[in-house]
């Protein structure tokens, strides 16, 4: 069982929660009721606590499924009286498309539409994922299994009959081998066996499966063939071509102008495959290969066409278009007539004219079925003419270029090697025995190749011709400048600058502009606002122009909406920008001021967090939201943008994003992200110009260790940032530095000191009106108090706090406070206050996405529910902050563990209220079993 809301996989919980929601999905919209669901889950054992149990699973499976928010009555699980029903509003099931597949497919080959009808069983055929329902429990799961594998057998029975009437005989014969042995006893198996292998012209071979046949059922069955298997015997015996594959063979010629296959190809299998794939019959099957320059699509189309070629014996061509080479670029009508001489179609002499030559080729070609090769084309316009009549005819062509505006059945775009199989390209060339010496240096000089074919080949082309040379003396070339690295990728007429030159001199003005504005990006990925900001341009027309870079292979879009250079492609593009520099410098600096407004935006240390520096102004976000799903697209990246600011000497810049970025990186777990970004840029601070930014990065440091609980190096840094912020008299240092200590000596159980550097942060945070840097020291002040039993002193903390975070009115400090009061109330006996304040407090970190703070609240509202005497409720709010403490990994969460201890905790006390002692000892041992792996 799987399932997914907008593409994102749900978990499904266990194998009985599964089963409740298979016996409800397999009876769409029907009422099903509790028997139904005991008996069909449970079987004969149903469970103790009877009916009670199915509220609890339904419960669940709710969380699960629907939408955050929504109501029992409007959930996906209706509860009705007497049972629940699965509604099918808004709700799409695979069964469902199965039977739509399947009844499509029965009725296109019913109406004389084999190619249509085997789409559709192969559609239906893909829904499938092994064994239907595996591992459910319940005769209800045990009935619909057999009734789905039959389905299944039956699907792919009717499926491999369109394949003997589409005359791909081969898979079907290889498909039926399999379905045979299972079912050794099918008679119509056998006969749709006899059928493939007459196709294939093995008229012997389907006699002697005949003959088989006929021996097994009468030595094991007593039995001789049914009347069906007698007839395909008899119509083999005639050679009767239409009553076995409906239609009549006709004499077949050869031509073959496939060029020598180009040698040693590695890491291709999977598109090798797609380009082998069979087709559908009766039309011109058309399959793109794309890519960058140097990728090797040639010698993948020629390996492919070879592999084909005794599928299509009317004719197998090749045709050079030359689109980027230095020779002539071959037109349509040049290649129609070379093609029509190839197939002895000319008589005298051609016409002249495109389009009379264009009918010339078709009427030619519509009696053949021809596979023919388009190598190096530049766009549709050149091979719409080319395209042969005959059907069942195959074209395979290659191109820099995506060819989108071209129909094509399957489009394969070629991206660079990947490590391995780069490497094994470098070991075929250079010889094993010399790679293997010097392995290390093999790995560079693979990576400064980035995995292009053309520029390993020249690599090893140049190491074949320099005995003395060694791996290592290559790399160390290579390595320098971006120049030395392209200049060294050149052997005699080939060089991989070259090719890329070509692409970039076939662009528009405005595709030139933008691929060498992409070569500066700070990042490796980028997307549309990023380029529109580097470029000056509306995004609109900035999407058009990377849609088109795409299209011509010199841009990738890995993921939507997400763009990248290949790395040669980056350097050639760099290269270009520098000699523009001042269109550089301005691209530059526009890109890292995107990234500046973005992190301070989305930080919830608020506009008066940052007082030096450029303010946010103009920026593309209208909400700290949208600056921090920017931030969140960037992935792994962001502390790149601070080493390519350091890079350029823009010391401010990288200081200003480094301490920007930190509360987006803290509030995410990313320590060692935020440390890496703040080390660059702490590197830099003496020749920043922002005076603050010494004690201001130090200040960030040991934010980032105390949440990391590396509190030796965090008292170090923070102290070192008090100092710093005295002696330079910058008040926001040292409140920010004073709170972060007394978070320090909270932490490490200083109590008393912590409330001296507290109380000393908040009078300074208060005066510079730093709403965030107060917030934050009061709700460290407040638990200071609360753990000092000073209950009523926390409380005013925490109130204060909260009026404090109110001026920003980011969730996740309004939040935290109110959590924080509710536990004083916990302790107090106030339970129906400590509900309000927490249910206000989950609301506000959902909002926030801040999971680790949801798990806390979740699992104190369930200790408030259970003061109220509400257990169930308190079970059920435990459970809720189990799931969440799952969302959090352990190798960024400090506090992991012990989030895990306090929910177990809770729930054991709960449990044990309820009078269910063995699941309440079950949780007490699990908090021992955390404790003694977090002792190990």
């Amino acid at each position: 069982m799987r399932a997914w809301r907008d593409g994102t996989p749900l978990d499904l919980g266990p194998v009985r929660r599964q089963a409740v929601l298979a016996a409800l999905a397999l009876r769409p919209g029907l009422l099903v009721s509790h028997e139904q669901l005991l008996d069909g889950v449970w079987g004969a054992e149903p469970p103790k606590t009877g009916r009670s149990v199915l509220p609890s699973y339904v419960y669940a499976l709710r969380q699960t499924l629907d939408a955050q928010g929504t109501r029992p009555a409007d959930s996906v699980i209706r509860g009705e009286r007497g049972g629940y029903r699965l509604t099918t509003d808004g709700v799409r099931l695979d069964v469902a498309d199965l039977a739509q597949q399947v009844d499509d497919a029965q009725r296109a080959k019913t109406a004389g539409d084999p190619a249509t009808a085997m789409d559709r069983f192969s559609g239906a055929l893909a829904l499938f994922r092994g064994e239907p329902l595996a591992g459910l429990p319940g005769p209800f799961a045990d009935v619909e299994r057999q009734r789905l594998s039959q389905r299944l057998r039956t699907v792919r029975v009717e499926r491999l009959e369109c394949l003997v009437l589409l005359g791909r005989f081969a898979d079907a014969l290889d498909d039926l081998a399999a379905l045979s042995v299972s079912s050794p006893y099918d008679e119509s198996l056998t006969a749709l066996r006899m059928r493939a292998l007459y196709g294939s012209e093995r008229q012997a071979e389907a006699l002697t499966v005949y003959q088989d046949m006929c021996e097994r059922l009468c030595e094991e069955l007593g039995v001789d063939p049914g009347e069906e298997l007698r007839r395909v015997h008899e119509a083999v015996l005639r050679r009767d071509d239409v009553r076995l594959i409906g239609r009549v063979a006709r004499p077949r010629r050869t031509v073959n102008e496939l060029p020598g296959d180009a040698g040693y190809l590695t890491g291709r299998e999977a598109e090798l495959a797609q380009l082998v794939a069979p087709s559908a019959p009766g039309s011109v099957s058309i399959v793109t290969v794309d890519g960058p320059a140097g990728v090797g699509k040639t010698a993948l189309v020629v390996r492919a066409a070879r592999e084909l070629s005794a599928q299509y014996p009317d004719g197998c061509l090749f045709v050079d278009l030359r689109a980027h080479s230095t020779q002539r670029r071959q037109s349509p009508e040049q290649a129609l007539q070379r093609l029509l001489r190839s197939l002895g179609a000319a008589t005298g002499e051609l016409p002249s004219d495109l389009d009379e030559l264009t009918a010339v080729w078709r009427a030619a070609t519509s009696p053949l079925r021809l596979l023919l090769v388009l190598d190096d084309a530049l766009d549709a316009d050149q091979i719409r003419p080319l395209l042969p009549a005959g059907a069942g005819s195959r074209v395979l062509v290659a191109g820099r270029r995506r060819l989108a505006e071209l129909d094509a059945d399957r489009r394969v775009t070629l991206e660079p090697l990947e490590s391995g199989d780069a490497v094994s390209l470098l070991m075929h060339i250079i010889g094993e025995e010399r790679a293997s010496r010097e392995p290390e240096a093999t790995q560079q000089l693979v990576g400064l190749c980035d995995g292009l074919p053309l520029a390993l080949r020249i690599a090893g082309s140049r190491l074949q011709n320099r005995r003395a040379w060694t791996v290592e003396h290559l790399v160390g070339r290579m390595a320098g400048d971006d120049r030395r690295r392209l200049g060294e990728l050149s052997v005699g007429d080939r060089s991989v600058e070259a090719t890329f030159q070509v692409s970039y001199d076939q662009l528009a003005p405005e595709q030139q502009r933008g691929y060498r504005a992409l070569g500066l990006a700070p990042t490796v990925e980028f997307d549309v606002l990023t380029s529109a900001t580097m470029l000056g341009w509306p995004s609109y027309d900035t999407e058009q122009v990377l849609e088109s870079l795409v299209d011509t292979s010199l841009l990738q879009e890995p993921r939507p909406d997400r763009y990248r250079l290949h790395d040669l492609v980056r350097v050639h593009a760099r290269r270009l920008a520098e000699a523009v520099p001042a269109e550089a410098a301005a691209a530059r600096s526009a890109a890292l001021r995107l990234y500046l407004d973005a992190a301070r935006i989305s930080s919830d240390w608020g506009p008066r967090g940052f007082p030096t520096g450029p303010q946010p102004a103009d920026a593309p976000f209208t909400h700290w939201q949208d600056a921090e799903a920017w931030l969140d697209a960037a992935g792994g990246e962001l502390a790149d943008v601070v080493g390519y600011a350091a890079a350029l000497g823009e010391a401010d810049y990288a200081c200003w994003i480094a301490e920007a970025l930190v509360d987006y990186f803290v509030r995410q777990g990313r320590y060692h992200e935020s440390q890496t970004a703040l080390e660059i840029a702490l590197a830099q601070v003496d020749e920043a110009t922002d005076q603050r930014m010494a004690p201001a990065l130090r200040n960030c440091l040991g934010y980032t260790a105390v949440y990391q609980r590396r509190y030796t190096q965090a008292r170090t840094c923070l102290t070192e940032a008090l100092d710093l912020s005295r002696r330079r008299t910058e008040p926001w240092e040292e409140a920010r530095a004073r709170t972060g200590l007394g978070a320090l000596d909270l932490s490490v159980g200083e109590g008393e000191r912590a409330v001296t550097h507290l109380i000393a942060g908040v009078d300074l945070a208060k005066r510079l009106r730093n709403d965030w840097v107060a917030s934050m020291a009061l709700v460290v002040l407040g638990l200071t108090h609360y753990y000092g039993k000073r209950n009523e002193e926390a409380l005013a903390c925490f109130a204060d706090a909260h009026i404090h975070a109110k001026a920003d009115s980011r969730p996740r400090m309004l939040g935290r406070p109110l959590s924080c009061a509710a536990d004083v109330h916990l302790r107090l006996g106030n339970h129906g206050e400590a509900k309000r304040l927490l249910r206000a407090a989950v609301d506000l970190v959902e909002q926030a996405g801040d999971t680790f703070l949801c798990a806390r609240s979740l699992t104190r509202l369930g200790t408030a529910e259970q003061g109220e005497g509400n257990i169930g409720a308190a079970i059920a709010l435990h459970h809720q902050a189990l799931l969440q403490h799952r969302l959090l990994s352990p190798l960024t969460e400090p506090s992991y563990d012990w989030l895990e201890m306090d929910i177990r905790s809770r729930l054991g006390r709960a449990y044990l209220a309820a009078g269910r002692h063995g699941e309440a000892r079950g949780q007490f041992q699990a908090v021992l079993d955390v404790r003694d792996r977090e002792v190990r």
